[in-house]
């Protein structure tokens, strides 16, 4: 994997049509989407890391250019059959945020000769339950769900993931907001056609095997995001033996996009502390 290389296209994988992009040189380094946003969360990282790493970023089944289809499936499938259709044969950082995040950990526990180094990114393990306060809006978007009303959802759900809590929409970059309710808006567009049905991993359920994580793992958490959010945070800290953490002011659940320079150098610094 010494030389250069971008490549970019939709991948058959378990009936579906995966969209994918390649970029860089070196080791594999793998973004995955939060359940809100598409690949394109991950537009300035995916450029920076693609200077010193092979960067991976690809679309979810039902997210941004991967189409839903019919039948069954599993995420964690999908992610397995496109490192292996791409050639990624040697152990790679992965990177997820919320639902990319515990799927990024899943691969992790599943594969963990595969797996070199783990970043969560405002999220938490799957099967992990915490008694703790659901955002205030969170009722009005099923309202807003069960209406029919997607706009307003996606708006909501912008509110509640994108500006935080205790943050407005006049606090946070317009710009990236904007990307933020676009991503959302599409993923509520393909989820409504109801096609497809997702499998869990129950077998894995990773808050019960944190302590089987022996990779360098990096917690980063937006100081806005949700009480859940950053719970599971401190969580994941005391059960995986190696976790650090870091927290991100200023920003909420997608902190990549609120804080990009910030985000880029604690990723960084951790790279190169543990890795390289």
């Amino acid at each position: 994997m010494s030389d250069m290389r971008y490549d970019h296209g939709l991948a058959a994988i378990n009936h579906a049509r995966i969209y994918y992009e390649v970029a860089g040189a070196g080791e594999p380094f793998v973004m995955i989407h939060a359940g809100v946003a598409d690949s394109r969360q991950w537009n300035n990282e995916f450029a920076y890391f693609a200077k010193r790493f092979l960067v991976i970023r690809y679309d979810l089944r039902g997210y941004g250019k991967s189409e839903p289809v019919a039948g069954e499936f599993s995420h964690l499938q999908d992610l397995t059959a496109l490192l292996e259709l791409l050639h990624v044969d040697q152990p790679l950082v992965l990177m997820g945020c919320s639902m990319g995040g515990g799927l990024a950990m899943d691969f992790a526990l599943a594969h963990p000769a595969m797996a070199k180094a783990l970043i969560m990114v405002g999220s938490g393990p799957t099967g992990l339950k915490l008694d703790v306060p659901l955002p205030a809006k969170y009722e009005q978007a099923e309202e807003a769900y069960k209406a029919g009303d997607f706009d307003l959802l996606a708006e909501l759900e912008t509110q509640i993931w994108f500006d935080g809590e205790g943050r407005t929409p006049a606090q946070v970059n317009p710009a990236m907001r904007k990307l933020a309710y676009e991503m959302n808006r599409n993923a509520i567009t393909l989820e409504a056609k109801k096609l497809g049905k997702r499998l869990p991993d129950t077998h894995l359920s990773a808050a019960g095997r944190l302590g089987d994580l022996k990779i360098p793992t990096l917690v980063i958490v937006g100081t806005h995001d949700t009480p859940y959010i950053l719970a599971a945070a401190d969580y994941m800290l005391g059960k995986i033996p190696s976790a650090q953490k870091a927290v991100i002011a200023d920003a909420a659940h997608l902190a990549n996009m609120d804080q990009p320079e910030e985000f880029q150098r604690i990723v960084t610094t951790f790279l190169e502390g543990t890795i390289t």
